[in-house]
C-alpha cells in the first residue's frame, strides 16, 4: 500500500507533466471534488470548465498544495506530491529520536562519572532537536526524501508546489497592493533566488550581482505581460486589467513547468479578453509553459485549449478536444439544463 503512493506509476507512452488520478475532496458531509481523472501532457494548454459550483477552484487549490486531498493522488514531473498522508504520526519520533539517544547516552556516562562528556552530549542533543525542528519546518527536499525511504509521506505544500514547477494565480487578485509592480515581480522571483541572510547583512558581491539580474529579469516579465515602463506603479493604482496582468507576471516569476490560471480573464472587457488569450498562446510559445486554465469564457477556452475537461457538481463529465466537448450533450445539459418532458 506505501509503495503504491511513494512511487508514481510509469508510462513510457506519455510525456505526462502532471497525472491526478481519483481525487475526491470533501467538506464534512459536502463532497466538492469527487474522483477526477486528470492528465497534461507537457507543452500542452489544458482547460477545466464547468458552471458555478462545479468544483473547479476546489480542484486547483488541491493541485497547488493549499488543500489536502480526502483520496487520490497528483504526480507532477514523475513524482508523486500530493495525497493522503501516510504515517505522519511517525514523523515526531524521526524529530525526537537522535536527541533522546545521545541524552539517554550522556545520562549514562554521567553516571560514570564522565559529566564533561556528559554534557558535550547534552548540548549536542539539544542542538540536534532544535536542528530537526528547523527541517521539519523548512521541509528541503532531502529531508522530504529521507521520510520517503522510511515510509513516511506528507502532502506537499504551496512553497514544495512552487519550488516543485507549479505557479498560479487567482480568481480573486491577490497582489501586494501598497507594493510597486516590480516588488511583487520579485516576490514571485525569492523561491529562485541564491543569495542568504548573510549576503543582505554585509552586501555582498553576490547579492548585489543577483539583485541586479533579478530586477532585470523581472523587468522583462513585466514587458512579456504588456506592461512595459510600469515597473514603479503601485499595484493598487493600475488598471483592473493591468493587475491580471501583473499576477501572471508574478506567477511567471518563480519560473514555472505548469501555469494554473484561474480564470485570468473575469471582469475583463473584451479587449482586455482578446489580449490575455494572445498572451496565454504566446506563454506557451515563447516559454514552453505548460499550462491549466479555468475559464467561463468559451470563446477563450475553444481559442486555446488542446484539451478540455468539464466539471459537474464535483465530478468529470467530459473531456476531449474543444470541437467535441461543446458538442458533448452532457456537457450542453451542464450549462443549459435538461429538455422539458
Amino acid at each position: 500500500m506505501t509503495e503504491a503512493i511513494l512511487v508514481p506509476p510509469e508510462d513510457p507512452g506519455k510525456d505526462l507533466l502532471l497525472h491526478a488520478e481519483r481525487v475526491t475532496k470533501r467538506f464534512g458531509g459536502l463532497v466538492a471534488v469527487r474522483e477526477v481523472d486528470l492528465e497534461i501532457p507537457r507543452g500542452s494548454i489544458v482547460s477545466l470548465i464547468g458552471p458555478n459550483g462545479a468544483g473547479k477552484t476546489t480542484f486547483f487549490n488541491v493541485l497547488a498544495g493549499i488543500l489536502d486531498p480526502t483520496a487520490g493522488r497528483i504526480s507532477f514531473d514523475g513524482r508523486v506530491m500530493i495525497a493522503r498522508p501516510i504515517r505522519p504520526w511517525l514523523e515526531p519520533l524521526v524529530w525526537v529520536g537522535p536527541a533522546v539517544v545521545l541524552a539517554l547516552i550522556g545520562a549514562i556516562l554521567g553516571n560514570t562519572g564522565q559529566t564533561s562528556v556528559a554534557e558535550v552530549l547534552g548540548l549536542a542533543a539539544i542542538a540536534g532537536l532544535i536542528v530537526m525542528l528547523l527541517l521539519a519546518i523548512v521541509r528541503p527536499l532531502p529531508y522530504t526524501r529521507f521520510l520517503t525511504r522510511i515510509g513516511i509521506f506528507k502532502s506537499a505544500r504551496p512553497n514544495d508546489m512552487v519550488l516543485a514547477g507549479v505557479g498560479r494565480t487567482f480568481q480573486n487578485i491577490r497582489l501586494f497592493q501598497n507594493m510597486t509592480a516590480m516588488e511583487n515581480v520579485l516576490v514571485g522571483m525569492h523561491t529562485r533566488l541564491r543569495s542568504r541572510m548573510f549576503d543582505a547583512l554585509f552586501s555582498t558581491p553576490r547579492q548585489a550581482t543577483e539583485e541586479a539580474a533579478a530586477r532585470q529579469k523581472a523587468t522583462e516579465y513585466l514587458n512579456l505581460v504588456g506592461l512595459p515602463g510600469r515597473e514603479e506603479e503601485t499595484a493598487r493604482n493600475l488598471p483592473y486589467g493591468d493587475q491580471r496582468r501583473l499576477e501572471v507576471a508574478r506567477a511567471l516569476a518563480s519560473e514555472p513547468q505548469l501555469l494554473l490560471l484561474d480564470e485570468p480573464t473575469a471582469g475583463m472587457n473584451p479587449r482586455e479578453t482578446a489580449e490575455m488569450t494572445e498572451l496565454i498562446g504566446r506563454l506557451r510559445r515563447e516559454l514552453n509553459l505548460t499550462i491549466l486554465l479555468i475559464e467561463h469564457d468559451m470563446r477563450v477556452v475553444m481559442g486555446v485549449s488542446d484539451r478540455i475537461t468539464v466539471l459537474d457538481h464535483g465530478e468529470r463529465i467530459a473531456e476531449g478536444h474543444p470541437e467535441d466537448v461543446r458538442r458533448n450533450p452532457k456537457v450542453i445539459e451542464a450549462y443549459l439544463g435538461a429538455p422539458a418532458e
